[in-house]
């Protein structure tokens, strides 16, 4: 039965890695693989085939006989994993639909309005630092969204702005590495008390802006940032500020920054920090005033029911599939031994492969093709290391930074992708020698540094 179970993994793995080719969204694969993975545990567990492990390394067994006991293990190991998995969800859907508010308000026009230069290698640096900072505030992914949409008014030739879409998703994924609400994977590492807020910032900051830097600089010096912009005459410039743009912008940003400060100071999960940072944005975006004139009539547009309704749940529910199918994994133990399936890997691993840190990089070379948010969840399971070990800052890093190797390597490549239509293998000749010097770069200074 445990071959059944590591095979409908396999298999809705596969899935999701060939979600373009299929022409089916990721989530659906995800979710059956989930539900499919722990009724056939369940079965095999109750049936008395399997034996499962909880997180505190307690086994139960039901082959020796079906108790009370053994029944409660089961359902607490899965009502834990659920939980865990719902403190992320519940993080996200907080930050984004924060994020959805201040775009309703136009509040990100007034990051548009710093832009104002035509000189090609002067832009590139202007929004790849834009990228790295701004993703490490509102996360990857949504920094990602709001500079493509930027590089549409600034670039009407399109060619000339994959580049730029391109080095977007490099800074963006290096800027979202060293922040505990940059990246989801930092994010699952950060709620999971694998790190804190202090020690990934102190660790991880100075890899992750080699990581950015190395090749933006190379790219700036070759022919594609050569030159001026051209100005297109016919283009509609959209520069309409809100009355309240800049309050939404200040405040919505800051409520975001403020979770990691209030976990800090209450020492409570991060999920009820961003739950009060949205119900504060929520409560003043129903009495600011955003337009002259302001009527009643106009008020439905700027609710958050509206933002609420422009959030993506499609990735919402593929978090909830792919980590509750890895916690499924975690919970099998492996024939003849008294651990995890994860954790046998990893002792495996370690076993065939003494240095650890290569195995850490082939993870996040491993992340540009399989996704990183169930790459980052098989790790938290497969090691036992204390909060802000060595090994979790470059787990961090690794799955954060190495995605930029393939365009469907992260969120924030496959969110370009879409937007842009970049061609992958257009992607892989042109920019991904880029993203790997990058990502070695800032791998070998982390190591040199600790």
């Amino acid at each position: 039965m445990a071959t059944i179970i590591i095979a409908i993994f396999i298999v809705g793995y596969l899935s999701i890695t060939l979600e373009h080719p299929l022409k089916l969204d990721k989530t659906v694969p995800a979710l059956i693989m989930a539900s499919l993975m722990w009724a056939v545990l369940a079965i095999a567990f109750h049936g008395g085939s399997i034996t499962i492990i909880d997180t505190h390394d307690h086994i139960f067994d039901a082959s020796a006989g079906y108790t009370e006991e053994v029944e409660e293990g089961f359902v607490n190991t899965l009502l834990h994993h659920l939980g865990k998995t719902a403190e992320i969800l519940v993080f996200l859907i907080g930050a984004m639909t924060i994020v959805e508010i201040i775009d309703l308000h136009k509040g990100f026009q007034i990051l548009k309005d710093y832009v104002n230069t035509r000189n090609k290698k002067k832009l590139l640096w202007i929004v790849g630092v834009l990228a790295f900072i701004l993703s490490a505030i509102i996360d990857n992914l949504t920094a990602t969204i709001v500079l493509i949409t930027l590089l549409r008014k600034l670039i009407p030739n399109k060619q000339s702005r994959l580049w730029f879409a391109a080095m977007i998703v490099i800074a963006a994924n290096a800027g979202g590495a060293w922040s505990p609400i940059g990246d989801v994977t930092t994010t699952m590492l950060w709620i999971g008390k694998k790190v804190s807020t202090g020690g990934l910032i102190s660790k991880l900051v100075v890899p992750s802006i080699i990581c950015f830097v190395v090749p933006t600089l190379i790219v700036s010096y070759m022919t594609p940032f050569r030159g001026e912009i051209d100005a297109d005459s016919d283009e509609e410039q959209d520069n309409t500020r809100l009355l309240s743009s800049k309050a939404m912008l200040y405040l919505g940003l800051g409520a975001i920054v403020s979770v990691p400060v209030f976990k800090t100071v209450t020492h409570l999960p991060p999920y009820l920090g961003m739950m009060l940072a949205l119900g504060v944005v929520w409560l003043v975006s129903e009495y600011i005033v955003p337009e002259k004139n302001f009527t009643p009539n106009r008020r439905d547009h700027y609710r958050t029911h509206h933002a609420l309704a422009r959030i993506e749940m499609s990735s919402i529910l593929f978090f909830l599939g792919i980590l509750m199918a890895v916690g499924a994994l975690e919970s099998l133990v492996v024939a003849g031994s008294e651990v995890g399936s994860l954790r046998y890997v990893a002792e495996g691993l370690d076993a065939a492969i003494p240095n650890q840190n290569l195995v850490i990089m082939m993870l996040g070379v491993a992340s540009a093709i399989i996704d990183n948010v169930p790459l980052v969840a098989a790790s938290m399971g497969m090691y036992n290391f204390p909060m802000d070990d060595y090994l979790w800052h470059f787990i961090a890093y690794a799955a954060g930074t190495g995605g930029s190797m393939l365009i469907i390597g992260s969120a924030a490549g496959v969110a370009a992708m879409g937007m842009e239509r970049i061609d992958f293998i257009w992607y892989l000749r042109k920019v991904s020698w880029l993203a790997a010097l990058g990502f070695v770069a800032g791998s070998v200074v982390y190591i040199a540094m600790h």
